[in-house]
Order: C-alpha cells, then structure tokens, then sequence
C-alpha cells in the first residue's frame, strides 16, 4: 500500500512492524497459531474444569476462572489479525477497526489488571483475617466484584477511544507495532499530540495504584506468613498465592515496560519483543501456571478429561 499524500484523507492503516520475512513467513506463522491454540484450549480447559468442580467453587479459582475467560479474548483480539499479517501481502486494517481493535484489547487488559488486583485483596483477607473470610468474601461480593471488574474496564475507555475517532488522520499511515495501540496510532493524527503525553499519564497511574495495591497486600501477606510456626503451614499459605503472584508479575512485567517508558525509544526490534511478551507469551504461560502449579486445578482437570473421554465412549 502506497503512503497517503498530506492532502489526502487516510481510510486504512498499514502495519510496519512486521519484518518482512517473505518466503519465511510460515516459520513464524506456525508457532504463533499453535501459541493461540494452546492459550485458547488452555485456558477453556481451566475455565470449564472450575466451573464443573463443585470443590473449586470458592472466591479464588471463582476469579481464576473469569481471568481464564478474558484471556481468551484477549488474544482473539490481536493474534488472528497478526497471523493474518504474516501470510498476506496487505497488512493493513481500516479505522474503525484499528478503533476497535484498540478498545477491546486495552478494555480486556483493563478489566483483568482490575481482577489481578481484586485477587490479591481476595488473598489478603483469606491469609491475614481467615475467621471472616467466608463472611466478607460472600458467593455475591464475589460475584459483583468480578462483574465490576469487567464493567469498569470496558466504560473506563469509552470516552478517551471516543475522543481518538475524531481526529483528523492524513498524510503518513504506517503503525509501527503488531497491533493498534495508544501511541502509534496517536502519532498519525495530523493535528496537535501534545496529549499523548497526558495519555502516558493517566495510563501510568492506573498501572502503579494497581502495582502498588498488589504490592502492599503481597507484603502484608508474606509477613503474616512468616510468623507462622510450622514449616507446614507456611508452605500451603505460600502455595495458595504462588500461581497468582506469578500471573501478576508477567503481567504487570509487561505492561511496565510497554505502558511506563514515556518518551523513551527502543529499538524497533525491542518493541517488536515487547509487544510479543505482552500481547502473546504472559497469557500463554498463564494456563500452565495455574494447571501445573495448583494441585486443586489439575484434579479438576483430570475429573473435565475423564468425563469427557466417558461421555465420548458412551456416545460411541
């Protein structure tokens, strides 16, 4: 696709950020469709095996569950257009969906930072104040609490997405990322950015409030932890919040290094990786995290596999 001239009015984008591999493309195409495929099926399967087994139907494997959902279409959002991108010769996508695509990918990150972050709280109660745990973490809080979750991430973005569809794009159009995001698109705009830098902000706080709160309620807990006699009983307090504050620090590992550098460049190849880790490698160790790291979960994973390899024989 040829650039735009600076009179003309842009109705594409054209995505820059992927090297141009050529005859080459299917060894990149390959692994990253069978990434996607694992992250979906995987996390269908830990989605399916909470929701079936009544003896995970408590607050946290509740939370890890609706976590498992998002990241569903999390992923959906971006990595089929990326696959697409690799084996097609236009890789471009329109406005609107370059608006879309941006909405739905920061609204399901928003809403699961917001869950991560309702987790470690649900963490904090459950370790540091067990005798009222089950009356403040009631089956309805926790109900409300992953819905508004879900709610908040999605109306938090409306207005600033709103606000990006009005502005004039012409003139140069190549985004130079895997995916639409704030920054790049931003930059296009042929009229005044000096709101990016406002962008930066508000995104910055929103990531270190919720940092700070995980932070806060993880030291909270560690120093409970570590005052209790038995070696025991430290390893199973340890054991309920290891698989969370791994998913946590992938996440917001991150999300830091694509959302808190501001002016910063990197490489466009360091970029490239960034957006990879963040877009694609932290959910796809999510599944494996809470399967092989929870004992609770692989039960009920072998219970969802051997029903269904029951129900296949019966049907046969």
């Amino acid at each position: 696709m040829v650039r735009s001239n600076q009179s003309s009015t842009v109705t594409e984008f054209l995505f820059s950020g992927f090297p141009q591999f050529e005859d080459g493309s299917l060894l990149f195409f390959i692994p990253l469709f069978i990434i996607y495929m694992f992250i979906v099926v995987g996390n269908l399967i830990v989605f399916f095996a909470v929701r079936m087994d009544a003896c995970l139907h408590n607050p946290m494997y509740n939370f890890i569950s609706v976590f498992s959902f998002l990241e569903i279409w999390y992923t959906t959002v971006t990595i089929p257009k990326m696959l697409s991108n690799l084996i097609s010769k236009k890789r471009t996508i329109s406005i609107t969906g370059c608006l879309l695509q941006m909405y739905f990918f920061h609204s399901l990150g928003n809403s699961e930072g917001i869950l991560l972050t309702t987790m470690a709280i649900d963490r904090y109660v459950a370790i540091c104040n067990p005798l009222r745990y089950l009356t403040i973490m009631t089956p309805r809080l926790c109900a409300q609490l992953s819905a508004g979750s879900c709610i908040f991430g999605f109306l938090v973005l409306l207005p600033e997405i709103a606000w990006i569809s009005t502005l004039p794009f012409c003139g140069p159009n190549q985004i130079h990322q895997l995916f639409c995001d704030f920054e790049p698109v931003l930059h296009l705009a042929c009229t005044d950015t000096s709101m990016i830098l406002i962008e930066d902000v508000v995104h910055a706080v929103a990531i270190i409030f919720s940092v700070l709160v995980i932070a806060l309620s993880y030291i909270r807990i560690i120093t409970v932890v570590l005052r209790i006699p038995s070696a025991e009983g430290r390893r199973k307090a340890f054991s309920t919040c290891a698989s969370h504050l791994g998913v946590f620090l992938m996440f917001y590992g991150s999300v830091a290094l694509m959302y808190l550098r501001f002016s910063a460049t990197f490489p466009p190849i360091l970029d490239t990786v960034i957006a990879l880790m963040f877009a694609v490698l932290a959910p796809f160790f999510n599944p494996i995290i809470y399967s092989l790291r929870n004992k609770d979960v692989k039960i009920a994973i072998k219970k969802l596999l051997c029903l269904h390899k029951v129900f296949n024989a019966s049907a046969s």
